[in-house]
């Protein structure tokens, strides 16, 4: 979901009526459904050995697994990452969205894009190369055609936004107020501001400063700061984030990286760069959620290559009071749902409620 460089895919398979889906080659480029190549194993298997039938959960304990982020109150910690669902209606006829946490739609931006030329996915061991381009129907449309089939679900709607000025974050965000139903904005500061020579906004502190206090000025609702990898020191940018008013921190964004055909010897994807997403970036991805957390105040939300329930509860007990599922949604999209039952069922058998588990980290010596 970097802005200049990649955004991860609608990645539903079964979407072929809609405008926005992948093309023929994207699809082609997707990992083997139940496997990304060199992971670990299936990625359906979301439950560890520890969490089988064999060991049967507690009986009459019913866990909590609602949570409460700036005031607004999820259902359950598991959401779906933005770019990687679509606007949520494509994925209505595959799983029960009711029974998510959250949608967090695709980026969206002041005016319509159309995103970049193909070939933009490449899979790679363990995870996939992506630069989608952020294509999405612009602020406008998405109030009139998107938002009222949102509004509808149990599933909060968090709103991605991303924009190539400060000034053009703001205009996005000033018509979003004017939608009801949505839960809180996803500032995307993966993006090149082009008035200071395409220096990205996440990789620069005085950028995040400035398109952060602009943007929660601007916002009707809560604003989460979605925080790029791509940097030395994350917990500095958290704190920057959080000093600039940030409601809550997703993180992290994709890794800017890049393959070569070397029959050819030209990019596999048309932009050069795209974004490194899948199980392959997770225990970087974990360690800076835990480095966050330790450094700021307000709540994370964790994304990486999330996979399944154990994936989620390392997250959770690393300082993450919820995850974003990503691109597990391109090969199997109801991963989400098996890992809201995974995380029911560890917590059942723990007789802990999610809160419980929140930053639970146990260090030995410590």
């Amino acid at each position: 979901m970097h802005c200049g460089y990649s955004e991860n895919p609608r990645y539903c398979p079964q979407m072929s009526g809609n405008r926005d889906t992948v093309t023929a080659s994207e699809h082609k480029a997707k990992p083997a459904r139940g496997r990304v190549k060199g992971n670990r194993g299936p990625v359906n298997s979301n439950i560890s050995p520890e969490m089988t039938p064999a060991t049967a959960p507690a009986q009459g304990f019913t866990p909590q697994l609602e949570i409460d982020i700036a005031g607004v109150r999820f259902q359950n910690p598991v959401w779906t990452a933005s770019g990687t669902f679509g606007y949520g209606k494509e994925f209505a006829h595959l799983i029960d969205l009711n029974q998510l946490g959250a949608i967090c739609v695709k980026g969206i931006s002041p005016e319509p894009m159309e995103g970049n030329p193909p070939p933009r996915i490449y899979e790679t061991d363990s995870g996939m190369l992506n630069a989608i381009g952020l294509q999405n129907v612009g602020a406008k449309r998405f109030l009139g055609e998107k938002l009222p089939f949102l509004r509808t679900l149990k599933a909060r709607t968090v709103v991605n936004v991303f924009a190539y000025s400060t000034e053009d974050y703001v205009r996005c965000i000033e018509t979003l107020n004017e939608g009801e139903g949505i839960a809180a904005y996803e500032l995307n500061i993966s993006c090149p501001n082009t008035r200071c020579g395409g220096i990205v906004y996440g990789s620069d502190p005085h950028l995040t400063e400035e398109v952060v206090a602009a943007s929660k000025k601007a916002a009707r609702y809560p604003l989460f700061v979605k925080l790029s990898p791509n940097v030395t020191d994350i917990a500095q940018f958290a704190r920057v984030a959080e000093g600039a008013g940030a409601d809550a921190l997703s993180l992290v964004n994709t890794f800017v990286g890049m393959a070569i055909d070397v029959e050819t010897r030209t990019p596999r994807i048309s932009n050069v760069t795209a974004g490194l997403s899948g199980p392959g970036i997770k225990p970087v991805a974990l360690r800076m959620v835990y480095q966050a957390a330790r450094a700021v105040k307000i709540p994370i939300i964790g994304i990486g290559g999330i996979a399944s329930a154990e994936d989620a509860l390392e997250f959770i007990i690393a300082g993450a009071r919820a995850v974003q599922v990503g691109t597990a949604n391109f090969y199997d999209p109801g991963t989400s749902l098996r890992i809201v039952e995974g995380i029911r069922d560890y917590c059942r058998r723990k007789r802990l409620h999610l809160a419980d588990l929140t930053g639970s980290l146990k260090i030995p010596g410590k």
